[in-house]
């Protein structure tokens, strides 16, 4: 199978919070972890699937460097596949919109978008 990739997928495993919306208008939640991020789209390890095209509002935090200051990155994106390899499942998702900013004090979960339509 060809593998051409727009970016290269770095293999980093980190906290991750994700929001959406169904399919009937509820808004969900969840935490999570990354199993890779590239430049334009991440790999998010979830124990249940998200449809094809679901909007997401995605929270991805960076432990503290050198500088002491831990960031995030916020982004606006959606699902483009599902996978499951082994034990391991998750969403593959494309980044639409994001912002790269010195972590929230209060965690996750600060709204850096508009709620998914």
């Amino acid at each position: 199978m060809d593998q051409r990739r727009a970016s290269q997928r770095l293999p980093m495993h980190l906290p991750v919070e994700i929001r959406w919306k169904t399919r009937a208008g509820n808004s969900k939640q969840a935490v999570a972890k990354t199993g890779n991020i590239s430049g334009s789209g991440l790999y998010i390890e979830l124990p249940f699937r998200l449809h094809r095209a679901t909007s997401l509002q995605i929270t991805v935090r960076f432990p503290r460097d050198e500088s002491q200051i831990s960031m995030e990155l916020l982004c606006q994106g959606r699902v483009v596949r599902w996978t499951q390899r082994g034990q391991v499942q998750g969403v593959g998702a494309v980044i639409d919109q994001y912002e790269l900013r010195p972590a929230a004090q209060r965690g996750l979960g600060k709204e850096p978008f508009p709620e998914p339509n």
